[in-house]
């Protein structure tokens, strides 16, 4: 299941990313097109503007969760090393095992 969850958090973080990529993108499309004044496209840069700010305020708000499980998953994985080390010891030498294994394969 923390594999399931790793592999969520890393694609919030990379849509989040792919988010503010955009979102500079099309700022800088707004600064390029300033000077145009024609209605048309005034209208469109009003609605991407306002869309921009959505977009920022939906990004900081993916952040703040992305972060909240970050640091739940990393309590839970400290009170269970604390509760229970000697099995936590022997889950990351299992692990560590597995990869050695499988890098040595290679």
């Amino acid at each position: 299941m923390c594999e399931v969850t790793d592999h969520s958090d890393s694609n919030k973080d990379k849509l989040i990313s792919d988010m503010k990529a955009v979102v500079s993108d099309a700022e800088e499309i707004l600064r390029a097109t300033s000077g145009i004044a024609e209605d048309k496209i005034g209208e469109l840069r009003a609605r991407i503007a306002e869309r921009l700010r959505d977009a920022k305020l939906r990004i900081t708000d993916a952040e703040e969760v992305v972060v909240n499980r970050t640091k739940a998953a990393a309590r839970a994985t400290d009170d269970y090393v604390n509760e229970n080390p000697w099995r936590a010891a022997g889950i990351a030498a299992g692990i560590g095992l597995l990869l050695g294994i499988i890098i040595g394969r290679r």
